[in-house]
């Protein structure tokens, strides 16, 4: 628990979620401060955000959060984290976490941190994102869709001895709604393996390339859209896979309420769009994937969503290593809360390189962690990469007493 230390600081928005996961599997508290002070327009804590501090709250037990008059300041102890035990916030097992209709990201946003505070809650962890707010596909800020979360992101935990009873459901789709804001989809993460420790992994093979999967979706919009994004995608992929099988999903659009003056019970249909998800595997099971939907303004035809999305897995693979820019923040941070052990990852120079990469390796050294050792891979086999060797913090579950 957090009682009595002293708070880390921080300054600024970025990498807020992030820090927060930091912070509730460390048990240290944190103090983030400036959340765009600068800003005269959105000053402070905008929605999603709200809502990533309510589903902190709703998974763990003892946490108290702060936040400013302005909202520019946020106080946050954690407690800890029960995932979806009986009684403390869960409604038959499921804890039903709704996002409002402003909501500018999509949730895979939440996805993300929540997956890794998962393996270390006291017990599983089933949530249900639902309400006018939930968008399942890539957004245009760079949020990845909820079917790379399930085919490139939930598989990397295996790798980590944490596989069993693992499963995201797509219970609705839904693209980005007008401005970008709101979906009306719906979401259900079941993540039921509860470890004492990840797994030590030494990963320095990437392998080559042996298959391509996809998905290609349509909400709202003639089914006709994902044959053309298929065509144009596999013109591109073929000539360096074969083995290429993208599976084709076709679905309505959501209404959300819209109560008028004359009518209260009145709805609308938002998420009308289309994109495509593709995922690639090496020998090695390394995977590398690419995202691309169609933004809310429309004026793209499905076939250059379909080349884009496949010269971005093209150049996701050329980056090398064995983790694409997606996963290495997963990656990296569950290496680091395992055993205290070194665990060795082959990644690329411009993925480890990356801004998101060197702000975490300092994040996680201000939380306690080891610093990164790093050296170049042997160039002959590896394409020149950097070998990252951790030594694990052995933070593990609490809860658990067993491995």
């Amino acid at each position: 628990m957090s009682t009595g230390q002293r708070p880390l600081r921080f300054t600024g928005h970025k990498y807020l979620a992030h820090r927060l996961v930091l912070s509730t599997l460390t048990g240290r508290p944190v103090r983030i401060s400036e959340i765009r002070s600068a800003s005269h327009t959105n000053t402070g804590l905008v929605p999603h955000e709200i809502s990533f501090l309510r589903l902190l709250e709703a998974i763990t037990n003892g946490t108290h959060i702060e936040v400013g008059y302005t909202g520019t300041d946020v106080l946050y102890r954690p407690g800890l984290i029960v995932g979806s035990a009986p009684g403390f916030g869960a409604v038959g097992g499921v804890i039903k976490h709704e996002i409002r209709e402003d909501c500018t990201r999509g949730v895979a946003w939440f996805l993300l941190p929540l997956c890794l505070l998962a393996p270390f809650a006291k017990s599983q962890v089933n949530v249900l994102f639902t309400g006018p707010g939930v968008i399942t596909s890539a957004t245009e800020k760079g949020d990845i869709s909820a079917d790379t979360v399930r085919t490139a992101i939930l598989p990397v935990y295996a790798q980590f001895g944490i596989q069993n009873n693992i499963e995201l459901r797509i219970l609705r789709r839904s693209n980005a709604g007008p401005r970008g804001k709101g979906g009306g989809g719906e979401v259900q993460l079941v993540f039921g393996h509860q470890a004492r420790l990840p797994k030590t992994i030494h990963l320095l093979n990437p392998g080559r390339i042996k298959r391509i999967r996809g998905v290609a979706y349509s909400t709202g919009v003639a089914g006709a859209n994902n044959a053309r994004m298929i065509e144009a995608a596999r013109g591109v992929l073929n000539t360096f896979v074969a083995d290429t099988y993208i599976f084709s999903d076709v679905s309505s659009a959501p209404f959300v309420p819209a109560p008028e003056k004359n009518n209260p019970n009145a709805k609308k249909k938002i998420g009308v769009g289309f994109g495509l998800s593709l995922v690639a595997e090496s020998s090695t099971k390394a995977l590398f994937s690419a995202d691309v939907a169609s933004p809310s303004s429309g004026g793209i035809p499905p076939e250059d969503i379909g080349r884009r999305c496949a010269y971005q897995l093209l150049e996701s693979i050329s980056r090398g290593g064995v983790a694409s820019s997606i996963a290495a923040p997963t990656m990296l941070t569950l290496v680091a809360m395992g055993s205290e052990d070194v665990g060795r990852l082959l990644m690329g120079r411009d993925v480890l390189g990356s801004e998101e990469c060197i702000q975490l390796g300092r994040d996680l050294r201000g939380f306690g962690a080891s610093g990164w050792g790093l050296r170049d891979a042997d160039a002959d086999r590896h394409d020149g990469g950097i070998v990252v060797s951790i030594v694990g913090r052995g933070v593990g579950n609490v809860g658990r007493k067993i491995a």
